[in-house]
């Protein structure tokens, strides 16, 4: 058989079928971003794929529809794409891998491992972009996620399913406010998985993080969606969203978790960037309009459902010079559920931690709070709100009665009590315990520079001899009467050691 006819046999077993494909044409490549003609049926959030010279293949998110053109960010090497390369529709929604598998790990906002430990096997997909659970699926707010952070458990509580803000100024230890409130879960009986967003951190300072969170035991439970500063400003905008994705696969499947994005703040910077990159109208401090629907689409997803578990969402953003007022601090402001705020001031003068009671607030309160926990901080804002006033007028002022002088020596002790270390979260029990002792004014009658001493040496007294009292706490979430009495007599057999001393 020659070779002609050996062709015409084979042409006539060959069946075509025809193939409809959509494909555009890169007309503009820079800055990570490309624009796109040809692609009129291509939906917003969708995956489209560069046919470049690249040896792998090259994806992009479409973020802006325009009438002949599309805008979209490159997940990837934006320089091996020229203009004039084809681009493909994929008909997929950006999504990335959730499960139990990710825990532990460190990974990218497409769930790459970037921890060295191998491939991840993907267990299911979720994407990125959700409309956040109805109101009607949600219940109100009810159990705390105790950050083991005194002055936070006791002023200003934060549930599960709650959004809370963390704001304040570059120097304030934001950050460390909530690795604490990470570590602090290791104690917790029904821990939540807590998820890690590191937004436009350097790499340095999340390397420290990590360290921390591997010394203490913490990556046992905890996520990783690391989104450096040396990053695409694409992946600093999907970050936040890979990390709800995360959570909400643990809420779905019954169990609670609880997801921190550090920081907003860069996250809308990332936004903007893209947005002047893609020619759209920017507004207010050249944010674009829609700055303020990114973040409420975000946080809205935290929720505490009626049949499932919960999202808890800890936001972090960065103020300059304490401007409350700045665009993106009160569009957050408004979609939360309270917000702690670090003073630069407080942490100036050596408080830790650094919060302002003044401007703190959960609009949730006491329904996030143990009965044992509500009662013995039920006056306690009050008192040191009053304390405050007292202290600002006591700098104009250079003599008052002794009413008031007892007054404020009496709030600078409960302002020790509510001090802590960083990296040093205390268990609720623990709180209640030294909260308790303050209340009943065993502290008026030691050096407010003894405060912190006598705590340490109560709580350690109370672990030798009555350790039961933890116990008890811990268990019923209470405090009667019983544990009361005992609580104070131990706290008169320490007290003893300091008036001995003649404090």
């Amino acid at each position: 058989m020659d070779t002609i006819d050996y062709l015409k046999k084979e042409i006539e077993g060959l069946e075509l079928k025809s193939q409809q494909e959509e494909i555009g044409e890169v007309i503009e490549v820079r800055d990570g971003t490309a624009r796109i003609s040809g692609l009129s049926n291509v939906e917003s959030f969708e995956i489209i794929r560069f046919e470049s010279a690249a040896k792998e293949p090259v994806y992009g998110l479409v973020l802006s529809l325009e009438e002949y053109e599309i805008g979209s960010v490159v997940l990837g090497d934006s320089d091996v794409i020229k203009e004039g390369d084809v681009v493909k529709r994929t008909n997929k929604v950006l999504s990335c891998p959730v499960g139990e598998k990710l825990i532990g790990r460190v990974v990218d906002p497409l769930g790459k491992p970037l921890d060295g430990k191998g491939k991840i096997e993907e267990e299911k997909f979720n994407p990125l972009e959700k409309i956040g659970p109805s109101v009607i699926s949600r219940k109100p707010v009810d159990t705390p996620i105790h950050t083991g952070i005194k002055i936070v458990d006791a002023l200003v509580p934060i549930g599960r399913g709650q959004r809370e803000l963390i704001l304040g100024d570059r120097i304030t230890q934001k950050t460390s406010l909530v690795i604490d409130t990470i570590l602090n879960q290791k104690k917790e009986p029904n821990r939540p998985i807590c998820i890690y967003v590191a937004i436009g951190k350097r790499r340095a300072e999340l390397a420290r993080i990590l360290d921390t969170l591997k010394k203490q035991g913490a990556m046992e439970y905890t996520i990783v969606v690391s989104a450096t500063a040396s990053d695409p400003a694409s992946f600093l905008f999907l970050a936040p969203y890979a990390g709800a994705a995360l959570g909400e696969y643990f809420m779905e499947k019954g169990q609670d978790a609880l997801v921190i994005f550090d920081d907003l703040t860069k996250h809308a910077w990332a936004w903007r960037q893209i947005s002047l990159i893609l020619r759209r109208s920017p507004g207010r401090e050249a944010y674009p309009g829609d700055v303020f629907y990114l973040h409420s689409r975000l946080l809205e997803r935290a929720a505490n459902l009626k049949e499932g578990g919960s999202l808890t969402a800890l936001p972090i953003i960065e103020t300059q010079a304490g401007d409350l007022t700045a665009y993106i601090p009160t569009n957050v402001i408004s979609i939360t559920d309270g917000q702690i705020y670090m003073d630069t001031s407080l942490y100036l003068k050596g408080q830790r931690p650094e919060m302002n009671i003044g401007l703190s607030v959960s609009r949730v309160g006491s329904a996030a709070q143990t009965k044992a926990m509500k009662k013995v901080a039920s006056t306690l804002k009050l008192e040191l709100a009053q304390f405050q006033e007292l202290e600002s007028f006591l700098e104009f002022a250079d003599e008052v009665d002794a009413e008031t002088r007892a007054k404020i020596e009496r709030g600078r002790r409960m302002k020790e009590i509510l001090k802590q270390d960083y990296l040093a979260p205390i268990s609720f029990e623990k709180q209640v315990a030294i909260i308790h002792i303050g209340e009943r004014s065993f502290f008026n009658d030691i050096k407010v520079e003894d405060v912190r001493k006598f705590e340490a040496e109560l709580l350690e007294t109370i672990e030798a001899q009555k350790p039961e009292i933890f116990t008890k706490i811990k268990e019923q979430k209470e405090i009667d009467d019983n544990i009361k009495t005992e609580l104070e007599k131990i706290a008169r057999q320490v007290l003893r050691n300091y008036v001995s001393e003649g404090n």
